[in-house]
């Protein structure tokens, strides 16, 4: 092979013949066999094929999974929301109209002493927002009947001027007394004012004892009512709107007693003081008061420890001694009735037996033991009827045996359980012939007692104040402070909502809350419009639809859906699905990119 080689070698030198300058594969080495150039065609072919997938997930793929997927958000004021919250966009106050009137003044007396009056109330008001407003009412000195009319025409134009007239001071001399005096009636919002005739002339230039005794006389009259209302206007709201939890008594009245702030003080930064009555009457009211509701239904029961009486002439009696009120406080909220009667009730075991006081000849029940007299194993008591709150008032009419039966020390036959009912023992009277005789029917006069006791106590579940002892200027109190708790209830509620909105940016916001948010804000302004110009009950409307609307937009059942559907479930959802699709889209087209990128890159070198 060598010899071969080099005869070879020497032949070609020989004859002339020069071999190219290239190096010399080894005998024996395998040279790699490169695949045919791709054809133009079918680069073009494949590249269309991953466009066309890409194409498909783009532009048809993205939209509906965009479309089917998305959280509709409908667009809220939320500044506007934050401005109620915060009582910027408005600040409600409420003005009382005191019609000042008297049969034998003549009108500029009247007027001097209300001026005066005024004056001394504007220096004892501390509390801006509700304060009492003085005019001239239907003075009855006319002399003639076209003056009279004049008057009733003059008043009637006050009436629509000033608003709703929440009490009537009526001025009247009277001989014989030496300081003046002042009567309110029960049933009606008027307050007489007796006083001496000398009174009428001021002592001084700065002293007017009669503007003076008025003033003091109105000023205790609305005391508690201005400050449950800047009580209601101060609370802080709740980041859970009007849902928050319920204070304690003793941190309730603690809270009272340490101040309750008005604009002024808040921007002073004082507070005003309570006095300690009436701060434990504050937090009494708050401790046994119901939360408002539209509809309450009352439930009177009848229960006996033996089969008497077995009747008793409910109905009647309660068209004529309940249902006045009931009509009357109708404006606050509805109410609906329904009376039973259960025979063979015994009260609860717990209880010890009643134990007789020979010294006052009755029977007592001891003061511990009232908190479980209800028997609530065997008394057919429904916590709750329909959808509003269910007040229990139960009449207990004991055995003849252990009649009379009264509450040992008190002497009380009644008591009330906090947002629950009340409790009434009735002893029928009966004549001397038949002591001991066992009662078969109860008669409308019979049960008269204990329904007024009920109408009482229907008052305080209400909210109502203990003072003034007045019933129409108890009901108009609470028009007032219902108008203002609803009010500031649907405030908070907007700031929540929109604090919701803005801290869950993937919650579904429907139309429903844009329209109940509309719907709120619209009759907030309308409320605080109304209570501005006095028109109370129109107020009290108003925030009723507007605190509803706030509760209906803020708990949108769709809405508090999405709260609870984390980002790490939809990862869980979609990565399973998209995976085995993305992995080969997303492989190739990075394929196809790199043999593009190659190719460029080798045809700039050159050849």
């Amino acid at each position: 092979m060598s010899g071969l080689s080099s005869d070879t070698a020497g032949l070609t030198e020989s004859d002339g013949f020069h071999s190219p300058t290239t190096a010399a594969v080894p005998i024996g080495a395998a040279t790699p066999k490169q695949p045919p150039p791709e054809a133009r065609e079918s680069i073009h072919v494949r590249q269309l094929v991953i466009l066309s997938f890409w194409a498909i997930v783009v532009f048809l793929g993205l939209p509906i999974w965009w479309w089917t997927t998305s959280v509709f958000r409908a667009r809220l004021p939320l500044q506007e929301m934050e401005n109620w919250a915060e009582g910027k966009s408005c600040k409600p106050s409420f003005p009382l109209e005191i019609a000042i009137e008297s049969p034998s003044l003549q009108e500029h007396d009247i007027i001097r002493i209300l001026r005066a009056t005024q004056h001394a109330l504007d220096d004892r008001n501390d509390f801006a927002p509700h304060h009492l407003r003085l005019r001239v009412g239907n003075n009855l000195a006319a002399t003639n009947d076209s003056q009279q009319q004049g008057k009733h025409e003059t008043f009637r134009q006050e009436e629509r001027q000033y608003g709703e007239t929440a009490l009537t001071v009526r001025l009247a001399p009277q001989k014989g007394l030496t300081t003046a005096r002042a009567e309110l009636q029960p049933h009606s919002p008027l307050l007489n004012i007796l006083y001496p005739p000398a009174l009428v002339t001021p002592a001084s230039s700065t002293s007017f004892p009669l503007a003076n005794f008025v003033a003091t006389k109105l000023q205790n009259l609305f005391a508690e009512e201005q400050a449950i209302i800047a009580h209601a206007l101060t609370l802080n709201p709740s980041p859970y709107g009007s849902h928050q939890p319920p204070a304690s008594a003793g941190q309730l009245s603690s809270t009272l007693t340490a101040s309750v702030a008005s604009p002024k003080d808040l921007r002073s930064g004082h507070t005003r003081p309570l006095s300690p009555e009436l701060a434990t009457r504050l937090a009494s009211r708050a401790t046994r008061a119901l939360r408002y509701a539209p509809t309450y239904h009352i439930t009177i029961s009848l229960f006996t420890p033996n089969a008497w009486p077995s009747s008793w002439e409910i109905e009647s009696a309660i068209a004529e001694y309940l249902t006045p009120l009931l009509e009357s406080a109708s404006i606050i909220s509805n109410f609906t009735i329904d009376t039973q009667t259960q025979l063979y009730a015994s009260f609860s075991p717990s209880v010890q037996e009643p134990q007789y006081d020979a010294d006052r000849g009755v029977w007592t029940l001891r003061e511990e033991d009232l908190s479980s007299f209800i028997n609530a194993a065997e008394w057919p008591l429904s916590p709750s009827i329909g959808a509003g709150p269910t007040l229990n008032f139960i009449i207990y009419v004991p055995d003849s045996s252990s009649t009379p039966l009264v509450i040992k020390d008190s002497q009380a036959t009644s008591w009330l359980i906090p947002q629950w009912g009340g409790v009434m023992i009735l002893n029928p009277s009966l004549p001397p012939s038949r002591k001991g005789a066992q009662t078969l029917s109860l008669s409308k006069d019979d049960i008269q007692p204990a329904l007024l006791v009920f109408s009482h106590q229907l008052l305080s579940f209400l909210g109502a104040p203990e003072s003034p002892p007045s019933i129409p200027l108890q009901l108009q109190t609470l028009t007032r402070v219902r108008a203002a708790s609803l009010f500031q209830s649907a405030s908070s509620t907007m700031g929540s909502l929109a604090r919701l909105t803005v801290a869950l940016p993937s919650i579904a916001i429907p139309r429903t809350v844009s329209t109940a948010v509309e719907v709120t804000l619209s009759h907030l302004e309308a409320t605080c419009s109304a209570l501005k110009a006095g028109r109370f009950s129109a107020g009290l409307e108003h925030a009723k639809t507007a605190e509803m609307a706030a509760e209906r937009g803020f708990f949108e059942r769709s809405m508090v859906g999405q709260v609870y559907f984390p980002d790490e479930h939809k990862v869980a959802v979609y990565l399973p699905l998209l995976g085995p699709v993305g992995v080969p889209l997303i492989m190739s087209a990075l394929k196809e990119l790199k043999r593009i990128w190659t190719t460029r890159r080798n045809s700039h070198r050159g050849p």
